[in-house]
């Protein structure tokens, strides 16, 4: 079969021949329609993901939607290594295959559960979003970051503030409030915080984190007691760590919570999927994507970070 294989860390990974799966016991060799390029599958591919392997050759992607061994379109998550997502045919177990319904077209689907499913699984699972309560996105301008705005808007927030550094992709979002990380943004920060956020998700960490945390936390400390806030941590694009004082935590609500494998279980991530992928045509979910065919990996590969491919194995 035909797939894209990375055979060295550090390089693109190469359209080329690779061996076709055979399924064992609670296994389906799945079809591959649609998957995604994502963060996570770029850093797993170069090695550099806390749970990447040690060693190449392998087909990379994580998750994607085809038919299963009896012809169900399906969203399969984590296929067998070495047979990832990226390739005409790919491994899963069943239990990690969820249907999917007709109302979305393969390459949509895809792209819509590589964006939106963390942000979906952290509101749903890890901050238990409540309606009426306030959300303020970190990294609001990147694909994961937009989606969020639509998820954290189906699950009922009352107000959401988009924080990013590209003011003109800000302006596009649909956000009720939107704050530019400039010179003036520590203080418009800290309006929004003294109105009230029940939920942060961060895409990025570092010094936006830093930032954020910052108008969050300082000066606090009521006698009355401060109210909740539920900080989820989703990205290091920014940068890997930060320096926390001590006294942002006893003197506030603040809860640090991560979302990410480990701390939620694959059985949520599957379950989640489904959820999403049922819920985005009733809901008018929309992402933007460029979907190409397999054979033109490596173009998409070094393509426009700011771009979602999705590769067609079929094409």
């Amino acid at each position: 079969m035909k797939a894209a294989v990375v055979n060295s860390f550090g390089i693109p990974p190469s359209f080329q021949e690779f061996p076709l799966p055979e399924a064992g016991d609670d296994e389906t060799i799945i079809t591959v329609e649609a998957a995604a390029i994502s963060p996570i599958v770029k850093l797993l591919a170069s090695g550099r993901h806390y749970t990447s392997g040690n060693t190449a050759g392998f087909v990379p992607g994580v998750d994607g939607i085809g038919r299963d061994a009896e012809g169900k379109r399906v969203y399969f998550l984590f296929p067998k290594a070495p047979f990832g997502s990226l390739a005409e045919k790919s491994l899963a177990t069943r239990a990690m295959t969820v249907p999917i319904a007709d109302g979305l077209a393969s390459d949509r689907a895809a792209a819509l559960a590589t964006g939106a499913l963390a942000s979906w699984v952290a509101l749903s699972r890890r901050a238990k979003l409540q309606r009426g309560e306030t959300v303020l996105i970190v990294g609001a301008t990147g694909s994961s970051g937009s989606m969020a705005i639509q998820t954290a808007r189906h699950f009922g927030a009352i107000r959401i503030v988009a924080v990013g550094r590209n003011e003109q992709k800000l302006d596009r979002l649909d956000a009720d409030v939107k704050i530019a990380l400039d010179d003036d943004a520590d203080r418009k920060l800290r309006e929004q915080f003294d109105q009230g956020i029940d939920v942060v998700l961060d895409f990025v960490w570092g010094e936006p984190a830093v930032r954020v945390l910052r108008a969050a936390t300082k000066d606090r400390g009521s006698r009355m007691g401060e109210p909740r806030l539920r900080y989820v941590q989703l990205g290091t694009m920014a940068g890997a760590e930060i320096s926390i004082r001590g006294d942002m935590l006893r003197s506030t609500g603040l809860e640090l919570i991560g979302s990410g494998v480990g701390s939620v279980a694959v059985a949520d991530l599957l379950a989640g999927a489904g959820e999403l992928l049922d819920a985005a045509p009733i809901a008018g979910f929309d992402t933007n994507f460029t979907s190409v065919p397999l054979s033109r990996i490596e173009n998409a590969w070094n393509g426009d970070p700011n771009i979602r491919y999705i590769l067609l194995p079929g094409q």
